[in-house]
């Protein structure tokens, strides 16, 4: 069959690739075009096979084999077919389990079934050598690609090299069309100008000195645990509109008061003084400025909003229905599909399509009105639901097995943003 299947390992492909241009191989350190990279490899593996494709195959690791957003968007690629193993932590690294099995297997099964007669490998693993010398017997030419070593060298198996039928390196100049290095060190980028004045802020004078305990129930999601006693919690920054969150690590920037709590933060985004430019171990009386109007992303944190005793909580939760009271069996049905054709798994996307679904089910825009009213805060339940339904896409799996902050603030803020756009259409349609 003169048709040309590419196997890409995912591992090996990006990991050379952030060698290559950000100096290690840590997959953070780099943005990826997926579909200019999908487009690349398959324009590139027609031309030197001078064969159509059948398909890419695309190999990766994830925890407990579940699809994260990167894999969610790649399979629904046309000519594309995603497979999976396990991601494993031990001695404090991270391994693959079962892709080189997987490659293996797909291989010799392409080969033996005839369904091709040229394979692209790019890879560099030796013990996908029985595979290729097996495709090679069964009369498939093998063509072998590397990514350019950092450091001039080979970063794949020398036998692997010797066996293939054509190789060919993927240099610099065509790696830079679909990856990027990314500019900042670590996975999340520094905060923004507003998010740094109000942590610099003083606290008020009855500002608690250590960080906030536990998350409320409606804040622990999926994850239902509290971190160790032993282990202070770190409190998240507020998210700002137009910049983008990044959790608060440390007591420095706060003078060594403590992190603030979200009350706090209310407090001082509501009116407060914040230094000019300065920290608030250096400041001057005089040179205090409004905080800014930081519009921020929190959402169940007890704390942020003070209520009446007569007014409990449980009213509000009553006051507006969840999503799954508002699905039928068929819509239902609907959203599973849609998930997993249509949605990609971005945490922003994530947080749109929920809130998208819930207020296109409300019975009256008086609750879209309630609800857009008590803006920054998310009912617990609606807030819960909203994190369970994060969690099929793989969001919420971080690797200490705490919730990943800044997924949350993402899927908070597509919430909001989904939320203002059909609040601003309800009052179009009443004004016309």
């Amino acid at each position: 069959m003169d048709r040309c299947v590419v196997l890409v390992d995912a591992g090996y492909l990006l990991g050379a690739a952030a060698s290559l241009l950000a100096g290690e191989p840590a997959r953070s350190r780099i943005s990826v075009d997926h579909t200019a990279l999908v487009q690349g490899l398959r324009e590139r593996a027609e031309a030197e096979t001078g064969h159509p494709l059948l398909r890419i195959y695309w190999f990766d690791g994830a925890p407990d084999r579940v699809p994260q957003p990167e894999h969610r968007r790649l399979r629904v690629m046309p000519r594309v077919t995603v497979r999976l193993g396990a991601l494993t932590r031990a001695d404090g690294r991270w391994a693959q389990k079962g892709v080189d099995a997987a490659m293996h297997t797909e291989l010799t099964e392409l080969a033996r079934n005839r369904a091709c007669s040229d394979i692209v490998l790019v890879t560099g693993d030796g013990d996908l050598l029985p595979g290729l010398m097996s495709a090679k017997e069964h009369g498939v030419a093998v063509h072998l690609w590397a990514v350019q070593a950092a450091d001039g060298d080979y970063n794949q198996s020398e036998d692997l090299v010797a066996e293939a039928d054509e190789r060919r390196v993927l240099d610099r100049s065509w790696i830079i069309q679909a990856v990027r290095a990314r500019e900042s060190g670590g996975i999340c980028p520094p905060p923004g100008p507003e998010i740094a004045a109000i942590l610099a802020a003083p606290l008020p004078e009855n500002a608690e000195a250590a960080p906030v305990a536990a998350d409320s129930p409606g804040d622990t999601g999926v994850a239902g645990t509290a971190p160790p006693p032993d282990r202070p919690r770190e409190l998240p920054a507020p998210a700002v509109e137009g910049a983008e969150s990044t959790p608060a690590t440390g007591r420095a920037e706060n003078g060594g008061k403590g992190v603030p709590t979200p009350k706090d933060l209310a407090g001082l985004a509501r009116g407060a003084l914040v230094p000019n430019g300065q920290s608030n171990a250096a400041h001057h009386p005089g040179s205090m400025t409004p905080a800014p109007k930081a519009m921020l992303r929190w959402s169940s944190d007890r704390g942020w909003v003070d209520r009446d005793a007569a007014q409990p909580e449980l009213q509000d939760q009553a006051a507006l229905p969840t999503l799954s009271q508002l699905t039928t069996a068929e819509q239902r049905w609907a959203d599973r599909e849609e998930d997993i054709t249509a949605v990609s798994g971005d945490p922003f996307e994530v947080g749109q399509v929920f809130a998208r679904r819930w207020t296109e089910r409300l019975a009256t825009p008086k609750q879209l009105r309630q609800l857009a009213a008590d803006y920054p805060r998310i009912p617990h339940r609606i807030d819960g639901e909203l994190l369970r339904y994060a969690a099929r896409f793989g969001l919420l799996a971080h690797k200490d097995d705490q919730i990943d902050e800044r997924d949350r603030y993402a899927i908070r803020a597509g919430f909001w943003r989904e939320v203002d756009l059909r609040t601003a259409a309800e009052q179009e349609d009443g004004d016309g």
